[in-house]
C-alpha cells in the first residue's frame, strides 16, 4: 500500500486546494491512500523561540507524517505570482534542525498540483517551489501537471469538484504520481 501525505498550502476553510486535496482523495488508485495533514497550527518560524522551547507540537506531528508517507502532494495556492508564505514557513519548520532534512524530505517523492480562481492555475507557485524542494532533497515527479484554472467553475459552493474534465484530469495525475511513488 502506498501511503501519499497531502497538504494544503491554505488556512482558509473554502480554500479550493484543501478541496482538491479532498478530491484526490477520493480518486486515488487502488493500492495507495492519501492522508491529509494540515499545516494549521505553526507559528511563524523564530529562531529564538526554536532555541528556547525547541520545535512546536504541530512541527513535530508533521515532520514525523511526511517521514513516513511514501509520497508528498502540494496543493499550493499562488499569491502574488508565488509561494504562500504560511506554505513556506510551515515547510521550513519542518527542515528544523537541519540535520533532520535527509530523514524528513531525503529521496521522497513528490508531487506539485494546485487551484486557482485566476486564468493560470497556480503555475507559478508551484514553479517556484521548484528550487525549495531541490534544496530538500525530494525527488519531484514531473511528468504530470495539476492545475486547475478558474477554480470557482469547478467546485460547487460545497468544495466538490464538480468539473468533468479537471475531475479525469487529476485521476490521471494521481495515477502517474502514485506509480512514481511505487517506484
Amino acid at each position: 500500500m502506498v501511503q501519499i501525505l497531502g497538504l494544503s498550502g491554505s488556512l482558509r476553510e473554502g480554500s479550493f486546494n484543501s478541496a482538491l486535496l479532498r478530491a484526490a482523495a477520493d480518486l486515488m488508485p487502488e493500492g495507495a491512500t492519501l492522508e491529509i495533514g494540515t499545516i494549521e497550527g505553526i507559528p511563524l518560524y523564530h529562531g529564538d523561540l526554536e532555541a528556547e522551547h525547541g520545535l512546536p507540537e504541530p512541527v513535530v506531528v508533521l515532520k514525523e507524517q511526511i517521514a513516513r508517507a511514501d509520497g508528498l502532494l502540494l496543493a499550493t495556492p499562488e499569491y502574488n505570482n508565488g509561494i504562500p508564505g504560511v506554505f513556506k514557513n510551515a515547510i521550513d519548520w519542518t527542515t528544523r534542525p537541519a540535520s533532520d532534512i535527509e530523514r524528513v524530505f531525503g529521496g521522497k517523492k513528490a508531487a506539485l498540483m494546485g487551484a486557482s480562481p485566476g486564468a493560470f492555475g497556480t503555475i507559478l507557485s508551484q514553479n517556484a517551489w521548484l528550487p525549495v524542494l531541490r534544496t530538500l532533497g525530494v525527488n519531484l515527479w514531473s511528468s504530470g501537471r495539476m492545475l486547475v484554472p478558474r477554480a470557482s467553475t469547478a467546485f460547487d459552493d460545497a468544495g466538490k469538484l464538480t468539473d468533468p474534465k479537471s475531475r479525469e484530469r487529476l485521476g490521471a495525475f494521481l495515477e502517474g504520481f502514485v506509480a512514481y511513488a511505487r517506484g
